[in-house]
């Protein structure tokens, strides 16, 4: 057993500071939950007689609360006067401080993890701030532990889960908050968590297999464009040099690769410069409405890929519109969630248009079958979800099968695009070992 020093709120806002003994940290906040407290620090203690006892003997085996009251000297709902309840609104402050910095620091798989724990406390029936406290003392980075701990703030005071996650709105999307209202709703917050870690976690899955794919060709482009640059700007030029003195007619290869080198080694700076401004203004582009429309049509028109961008897309749809019409949100909302989080404004637009129509009466799969966004029989498969009220399971199949064409597109073409970029760096490193060669057999035919 291990006595742990707390400070808590009751259900009526009285502040609560004491010890209490119990086997580990999770067990201590379980026996504050079932008190009736929510516990806004809670730490391990020695001897804990000192920390409510008022100096006198230790206790370890009792269980000793000092009460905090506006008749006690307390000098308001926090204790003025009371060493210990500046925490609660320091841990505020802190976190205030540091939400400009959060977005940039907090990782989506620690979110995704975030999510998963919570669920797991819930299902141990502990109450929302004591699960929130306890996740957010424990997190390692202290930019999650801030935000975390000031949702727990929030809550304590009487905000709900759902408005408290959606004042950090870089970190719980619309989809996420929405789930978590419905299950607040519905009362099975649990279960939602659950089904939002499940959906989290796939993505995170799936786009670690995709980056993983990538990677290869990624790194045969990069080698080879390095390799390039460095024999054009650093090592050609020295010996054109000497080869140009010796010949006073070069072949054709290599007058142009002289050229190249010569050209890049006098204005790289120029070059860098170029393309940086060339890559800005592009970034710049696609960040505007328009030029946001004209990237994602071009990337759904792109031979090949084109075809990996919609199944990405439209998995993307299924999924998390199944996830969401089986957490018990009503369709329209969710496809109002969807058509932000699609990723890909044309296919979003398409999809405010079938939210219109089934506004109208109509349903899901004949708006769907009109435009022509889903292939047929996925179409087929949500008209027969409809028909058999199961449009969350046939949603999420859909999912799957979308998925599934994906993964084969993606690999085809990782099979495809690794040799592919090792024969471009092949070629120009070849033209250029030849073009060096050219003057050489030329100068040794002369010889002889």
């Amino acid at each position: 057993m291990s006595v742990f020093r707390y400070e808590a709120i009751e259900t009526s806002g009285a502040p609560v500071q004491g010890v209490i003994e119990a086997d580990d940290r999770k067990a201590a906040l379980q026996l504050l939950g079932g008190r009736g407290l929510f516990p806004s620090t809670l730490e391990r203690g020695e001897g804990a007689g000192g920390a409510g006892s008022g100096g006198g003997p230790e206790h370890p085996t009792s269980n000793i609360e000092r009460r905090t009251s506006n008749g006690e000297g307390a000098g308001g709902a926090w204790g003025v006067g009371e060493p210990g309840a500046a925490a609660p609104t320091a841990a505020v402050d802190r976190s205030s401080s540091q939400e400009q910095h959060f977005g940039k620091r907090i990782r989506r798989k620690e979110i995704t993890a975030f999510t998963r724990e919570m669920s797991a406390l819930l299902s141990a029936a502990i109450p929302i701030p004591q699960a929130l406290n306890g996740l957010g003392e424990q997190e390692e980075n202290p930019a999650l532990r801030e935000v975390v701990l000031k949702i727990a703030d929030a809550v304590r005071k009487g905000a709900s889960l759902s408005a408290a996650l959606d004042e950090h709105p870089k970190l719980f999307s619309k989809l996420y908050v929405s789930m978590v209202r419905v299950g607040e709703e519905a009362g099975a917050l649990q279960q939602v968590m659950a089904d939002l870690a499940n959906l989290l976690e796939h993505e995170d899955e799936v786009r670690g297999e995709v980056v993983a794919a990538v990677a290869y060709p990624v790194f045969v482009l990069a080698f080879g464009f390095f390799t390039v640059t460095v024999l054009l700007t650093v090592v050609l030029p020295r010996v054109m040099g000497m080869l140009q003195d010796m010949l006073p007619i070069l072949p054709l290869p290599t007058l142009i690769l002289l050229k190249v080198s010569g050209f890049l080694h006098r204005y790289w700076i120029w070059v860098l410069l170029g393309l940086a401004g060339a890559v800005t203004g592009v970034w710049r582009y696609v960040h505007l409405p328009q030029g946001a429309d004209a990237w994602d049509k071009m990337k759904l028109r792109l031979p090949l890929v084109g075809g990996v961008f919609r199944a990405a897309a439209l998995s993307r749809f299924a999924r998390t519109l199944g996830t969401l019409v089986k957490s018990g949100v009503s369709l329209l909302p969710s496809l109002k969630i969807v058509e932000s989080t699609i990723g890909n404004r044309i296919l979003a637009q398409q999809i405010s248009r079938v939210a219109e129509e089934t506004r109208g009466g109509d349903s899901l799969a004949a708006p769907l079958r009109k435009l022509g966004i889903f292939p047929g029989t996925a179409v087929q498969m949500i008209d027969v979800g409809e028909e058999t009220g199961r449009l969350d399971e046939m949603l999420l199949k859909v999912a799957e099968t979308e998925e599934r064409h994906m993964r084969a597109q993606t690999k085809m073409l990782i099979s495809l695009l690794a040799p592919i970029l090792i024969l471009v760096v092949g070629a120009v490193v070849g033209f250029m070992v030849i073009a060096l060669l050219l003057p050489i057999f030329k100068m040794s035919r002369a010889i002889h």
